[in-house]
C-alpha cells in the first residue's frame, strides 16, 4: 500500500472521506448533509479525472488505476438517477460503493502515466470501456440491493421507493443493454485488432459469463418471482462476482494471461 502525493492521489483521498462522511450522513438520516457530502466528492473525482486526462493526453480508461478512478467518478450521477427517476433507493451504500472503488485507485495500483498502445488508438475505445464501466458501476449497485432483498424481513424498502426486489430489477434492467453494448463492441473491435470476432481470451469467456448470468436472471424472474424471489436476487449477486472476476482476477493473473493484458 502507498499513499500517494501528486495531485490525483489528494483528490482521490479527498473524494474517498467526502464519500465516507456521506454515508454516515445517509445512516443518521441527515440526507441534505449526506447528499452535500455525496455531491462534493463526486466533484472531487472528477476533478481528478479530468487532470489525469490532461496529464496523459488521452482518455483516462488505460489502466487499472484510470479504471477504478472512473469507476469512483460516475457513481454519484447514477445514484441519483436511479433516485430521482427510478425510485431505487440505496444511497448510503452507492456512497460506500463509490469509497470502495476508489481505495484501489488511492493505495494499490501505479499511478504513472502511459502511452496508449495501438490496440487502443480505436474509435471504439471510449464507447466498449464507458458502456462496462457504467454497466459494472449499475450492477454493482443492483448487488447490493439484492442482498439487502436476501437479508431483510422488510420488502418494502424504503418509505416511498419501490421495494428491493423491484429495485434490483430496475437497476440490472437498466445496466444489462450497457453490459450487453460493450460485449458487442468489443466483438466488432476484436474483428478490427485481432481478425476475429472472438478469440477465446480469459477477459472475453468470463465477459461472457457475467452477461450469461443476468440473462438467466431475467427468464428466472420472469417464471419464478412470486415462488422463489431469493433465488433470482441471488443470480445478481452472481453475475457481480463474475464481473468482479472479469475485472480483477482476468486482468491480473499471470497464470492464465489474455489479449487484454495491457489492463494490468
Amino acid at each position: 500500500m502507498e499513499i500517494k502525493t501528486s495531485i490525483e492521489g489528494v483528490l482521490i483521498y479527498l473524494a474517498m472521506a467526502a464519500y465516507l462522511a456521506a454515508a454516515t450522513m445517509f445512516f443518521m438520516r441527515r440526507k441534505r448533509d449526506g447528499f452535500t457530502l455525496f455531491i462534493g466528492g463526486f466533484v472531487f473525482a472528477a476533478v481528478a479525472f479530468v487532470y489525469r486526462w490532461i496529464n496523459v493526453d488521452h482518455i483516462p480508461l488505460q489502466n487499472m488505476f484510470e479504471v477504478f478512478l472512473c469507476l469512483g467518478m460516475i457513481v454519484f450521477p447514477l445514484s441519483y438517477f436511479c433516485l430521482r427517476f427510478l425510485r431505487v433507493g440505496g444511497v448510503a451504500a452507492d456512497a460506500i460503493i463509490g469509497f470502495i472503488t476508489l481505495f484501489p485507485a488511492g493505495f494499490v495500483f501505479d499511478e504513472e502515466p502511459q502511452l496508449l498502445p495501438p490496440a487502443l488508438q480505436s474509435h471504439l475505445f471510449l464507447p466498449h470501456v464507458a458502456s462496462y464501466m457504467i454497466s459494472y458501476m449499475l450492477m454493482a449497485k443492483a448487488a447490493v440491493l439484492a442482498v439487502r432483498q436476501m437479508t431483510s424481513r422488510d420488502e418494502c424498502g424504503e418509505a416511498g421507493l419501490v421495494s428491493y426486489e423491484t429495485a434490483t430489477y430496475k437497476t440490472v434492467r437498466l445496466g444489462f443493454p450497457l453490459l450487453t453494448l460493450g460485449l458487442v463492441l468489443g466483438a466488432v473491435w476484436g474483428k478490427i485488432a485481432w481478425g476475429d470476432y472472438w478469440n477465446w481470451d480469459p477477459k472475453e469467456l468470463w465477459s461472457l459469463v457475467s452477461w450469461l448470468i443476468f440473462v438467466f436472471y431475467f427468464h428466472f424472474r420472469f417464471q419464478y418471482r412470486r415462488l422463489f424471489p431469493r433465488v433470482g436476487s441471488a443470480l445478481v449477486v452472481a453475475g457481480m462476482a463474475a464481473i468482479v472476476i472479469t475485472l480483477l482476477w482476468v486482468n491480473l493473473s499471470r497464470i492464465f494471461p489474455g489479449m487484454h493484458s495491457y489492463a494490468t
